[in-house]
């Protein structure tokens, strides 16, 4: 091997290793800020003693990687018990629009800081960061809105509200979010960390549509009903592709964002 292969080889490796693991960490981050999100509004109502004592769950494999087994340990029932309804789905909610909400615009602003600096490793971060929100955003509105459990079921409870009222005024600004990253933050992203590089290009657009419409969208797919089933089923074979195709790399189609 050629030198010149060799550093190339070593590049891609090096680069490979550190885009997995700021892609785990950036996961990590937005799932650990929508269960203290829950767990400190709870606490700041008087709902939950330790802000910080989360249901960790096991020590596995798997819940280092994929952090499923976390949860934010809050429990419902005295709420509800005591007929503070709405104050059981202010909780609820406080994951996705609190936690994911507000990492998502600082991760925004970072992004597009770092990114004017020229800070590629830091702005790639950030970027990740702002996918695994917005990922979020529709794991929750739409893919497991219509459900008889879990937090926006609870919203729904606690407001004795219909799930079209959270598809309404939290799917708005959540759709909003999602054509941002994909029309704005996407294609400026593709040219700023591979310019003149169509591979890595088309890797980027195809791992953003995946980790959002498949990893998150998917969401849905089992234990959360018909009508969540058929929204992850649209995510992941309509969506998805259909976001490859619309941000497939093409020339004079980066963005300022």
């Amino acid at each position: 091997m050629s030198p010149d292969r060799g550093n190339a080889v070593g590049r891609v490796t090096g680069f490979g290793l550190i885009f997995i693991f700021q892609l785990w960490l950036a996961h990590a981050l937005a799932y650990l800020v929508h269960e203290y999100a829950h767990a400190f509004v709870a606490w700041a109502l008087g709902y939950k003693a330790n802000p910080l004592a989360l249901d960790y769950g096991h020590l596995s494999w798997e819940n280092v990687i994929y952090l499923n087994d976390i949860d934010e340990n809050v429990n419902y029932d005295p709420i509800f018990a005591a007929g503070r309804g709405p104050l059981a789905s202010l909780i609820a909610v406080a994951g996705v629009l609190f936690g994911n909400g507000l990492f998502y615009q600082l991760s925004k602003h970072l992004y597009a800081m770092l990114k004017a600096r020229g800070r590629r490793m830091l702005a790639l971060f950030m970027f990740l960061c702002c996918m695994m929100n917005v990922g979020n955003f529709i794991s929750y509105v739409p893919a497991r809105t219509f459900t008889n459990h879990a937090d926006m079921a609870t919203v729904q409870r606690g407001l004795h509200i219909s799930p079209w009222w959270i598809v309404l005024v939290l799917g708005t600004p959540f759709c909003i979010a999602v054509w941002h990253f994909f029309a704005r933050l996407l294609p400026g992203a593709t040219e700023f960390f591979f310019p003149n590089e169509k591979p890595g290009q088309i890797f980027l657009v195809i791992v953003s549509a995946y980790i959002v419409f498949k990893f998150f969208g998917n969401s849905g797919l089992h234990r959360y009903g018909e009508v969540s089933h058929w929204i992850s089923v649209l995510s992941v074979y309509l969506f998805l592709p259909l976001a490859v195709i619309v941000c497939w790399p093409r020339r004079g189609m980066s963005s300022p964002s």
